[in-house]
């Protein structure tokens, strides 16, 4: 590793830290303003510019405006994973609350929605929006996602925005996933992957980390270490190429800016959005008994 995890974790949680407080501020109500990073199409107030585009509408209307504005999300995990009344979901650095919210509607009453997050002002945000949502089936959780604080196999779905890939110990991440699950239980995650080799330059730029670029792995890279973790029938289906226009505007864009030419043409060639699918096994009954 080309950083030390201690320095990407705290680069990470300032960086996030930094978008809760603006969003429970309201700085950046005012979409567009310079350097906002939050201009999607139809002046959409979101964070991440991507994650304008990845919502419906009447989802958005479910939720305070507050977590919409505090997504850095790449996809929509909730409509992926397809959740079912009952369920127990953990979605891994929840944010501001909005897949978690959301999830919390699909399972219905019988069901619970836990938020993981390592940063102090997101879980304040997020159980604020819960309150103001007034749904009960949510607990959001301080933590880390290399050490959730659930017992074994207590959790049936786990979902993700964008989050795995700023993880500086994914295999870490990947076995505690393992672990909470459910024999059975499905991992439904939204994440960034990077297709050919990844400059160094860009693999060590911290800020391109907090941006969920640096961090990313290939498509094989994450099915192998899915494997390792003990997943089975995994599955990774792009779900859209980025573009420059993409990150227009955001701190990767300025991040990638400082690129020599050609890592950042590369860098702006080889990111990919994916939903990745897999399952935790069931254990085989018993042949030796009756």
């Amino acid at each position: 590793m080309v950083r030390k995890k201690e320095e990407i974790k705290q680069t990470v949680g300032e960086r996030y830290a930094q978008l809760a407080r603006r969003v429970a501020q309201r700085a950046d109500a005012s979409c567009c303003q310079p350097q906002s990073g939050c201009c999607g199409p139809a002046g959409s107030e979101i964070a991440n510019p991507i994650s304008g585009q990845i919502y419906a509408s009447e989802d958005l209307k479910a939720i305070p405006l507050e977590a919409a504005l505090a997504s850095a999300g790449c996809g929509n995990p909730v409509a992926l994973a397809e959740l079912h009344p009952g369920e127990v979901v953990l979605d891994l650095g929840s944010g501001g609350g909005i897949d978690v919210l959301l999830s919390a509607r699909r399972v219905g009453p019988t069901g619970k929605a836990y938020g993981l997050d390592m940063v102090d002002e997101m879980l304040e945000l997020a159980r604020e929006n819960e309150r103001r949502a007034g749904i009960k089936n949510v607990e959001f959780l301080k933590g880390e996602m290399e050490d959730i604080p659930l017992p074994d196999n207590s959790v049936d779905v786990i979902i993700s925005n964008c989050v795995v890939n700023l993880s500086p110990d994914k295999d870490r991440v990947l076995r505690e996933a393992s672990r909470v699950l459910k024999p059975g239980g499905r991992f439904a995650v939204s994440d960034i992957i990077y297709r050919g080799e990844m400059p160094e330059e860009l693999r060590r730029n911290l800020e391109l980390w907090a941006g969920c670029m640096a961090g990313a792995l290939k498509e094989e890279e994450y099915v192998g270490k899915l494997k390792d973790a003990g997943f089975q029938d995994i599955d990774v289906e792009v779900t859209r190429v980025w573009k420059q226009e993409d990150i227009q505007g955001t701190e990767a864009a300025e991040a990638v800016d400082r690129l020599g030419p050609e890592a950042r043409e590369q860098a702006l060639l080889s990111f990919v959005s994916a939903f990745i699918r897999a399952q935790k096994p069931v254990p085989s009954a018993c042949r030796c008994c009756g």
